[in-house]
């Protein structure tokens, strides 16, 4: 939406920072790594200042919200700083700094968004901010408590994304599986899927982040029943150990996390789960770690990305005492992940003999192969399948494709099925 503002205003959005006189960074303060990264990319960008064309760099987004004082004594090459919560301010303040003529009032608005997801798949957000208040996060001290968007106010955004020729739609939200309580007094995802669905030029459905126990029989339902939804659930469940669980301040246990996966695999034999956990969260006992261990390795996870804990400043767990070393933590990332680097191979290997649609993203350097993804990918998270270029494929295609072979990691091999 930034870029669709500088667009509006007839301002010329260049894709090389080098060319850039105006260079705006948006940034994530959730996680010590991303904050580091953020810092990095302002330093970067600032040199910009002596050795390009950039006259004003603007620093944007959570890190600002969470410490604005601190970053502009530590950082004066920063020429404005916006806060998350500045955002309707934001063209104001933007017009003072560059001394343009005070124009009315312009605000961030959804149908103003530059796309910068290609030309077929788009993300749609449904909702603001965060009240499950997991003990670990600081989203909903950043990013306020949990809004839903209107319905009709998302649909229209939909079908203009719809008429722009987009055919994936990936609908997000730091809990996408608590969309509507807020407005309607009860959830209504399913609900807005089904609408979704009806909009004519959409081929492919998504929905990520769904909390494990707000997944509804009428979502598991809807998936069933539409066949432009994936049949695709990323849900974040963080641990296996009730105890670590309740401590995280996370709303499921052990026993509704089985009951979920068998439910799903049950009434929809092709799914693909998707989820993250967290390991060396404060307290974590040798135990509680081979609990999720052996789930893991008994659940076997179709996609399954770990992370160490990170202590994040103001959060409740940021002040229990029994903080684990980060070689502990280190220790157990790299046995869950190469637990799981085998499952994943073992559920590739499933794959090959079968056919596919997929979808055409782009090709190799060399333009021997498209890469393509199925209904068993996202963008830039999971794997991607190499196609055989046959020299009559697109970028935006959606072609038959028979799984011939596993690749390196998390990818696959395969042809057009004709």
């Amino acid at each position: 939406m930034f870029v669709g503002l500088f667009k509006k205003e007839k301002f010329e959005i260049v894709s090389n920072q080098h060319e850039a006189q105006i260079i705006v960074i948006n940034t994530c303060g959730f996680i010590e790594s991303a904050k580091e990264e953020a810092i990095q990319t302002i330093l970067e960008m600032a040199e910009l200042k002596q050795t390009a064309k950039c006259q004003f760099l603007i620093v944007t987004g959570c890190l600002v919200k969470r410490y604005q004082k601190e970053l502009e004594k530590a950082l004066p090459e920063v020429d404005l700083f916006i806060s998350v919560d500045e955002y309707d301010e934001m063209w104001c303040k933007i017009e003072n700094l560059l001394d343009l003529p005070r124009k009315s009032k312009n605000t961030l608005d959804y149908l103003d968004r530059t796309i910068s997801t290609g030309d077929k798949t788009a993300y749609l957000k449904i909702a603001e901010g965060c009240s499950n208040h997991c003990t670990y996060c600081a989203i909903p001290s950043i990013r306020g408590p949990y809004i839903s968007r209107p319905m009709e106010e998302i649909l229209k955004e939909a079908r203009r994304l719809a008429d722009l020729g987009y055919q994936e739609i990936i609908v997000i939200a730091q809990d996408t599986t608590k969309y509507g309580i807020d407005l309607y007094g009860e959830p209504k995802l399913a609900e807005l899927l089904e609408k979704l669905c009806q909009i004519q030029n959409f081929k492919w459905i998504r929905f990520l982040y769904a909390y494990p126990e707000s997944i509804t029989d009428e979502l598991i339902e809807m998936v069933k029943k539409q066949d432009k939804i994936c049949h695709y659930f990323d849900i974040p469940l963080q641990h296996f150990s009730d105890r670590v669980l309740k401590r995280m301040n996370r709303k499921s246990d052990s026993k509704s996390i089985e009951n979920l996966i068998t439910n799903l695999r049950k009434q929809i034999p092709d799914v693909i789960i998707r989820t993250t956990f967290m390991v060396g969260f404060p307290s974590e006992t040798e135990e509680d770690f081979e609990e999720l261990y052996e789930f893991i390795k008994k659940a076997k996870f179709e996609k399954l990305g770990a992370f160490a804990y990170s202590k994040e400043d103001g959060t409740p767990a940021s002040k229990l005492k029994e903080q684990i070393h980060y070689k502990t933590k280190q220790k157990r990332w790299n046995l869950l992940m190469k637990c799981q680097e085998e499952i994943s191979r073992q559920k590739l290997e499933e794959k090959v003999g079968k056919t596919y649609s997929t979808l055409i993203d782009g090709f190799t350097h060399d333009g021997k192969y498209a890469i393509a993804r199925s209904y068993m990918d996202i963008p830039d998270e999971d794997g991607v399948i190499y196609i055989e270029n046959t020299g009559k494929i697109k970028i935006g295609d959606f072609v038959k494709c028979e799984i011939t072979g596993v690749g390196e990691k998390y990818d696959l091999v395969g042809k057009i099925n004709h």
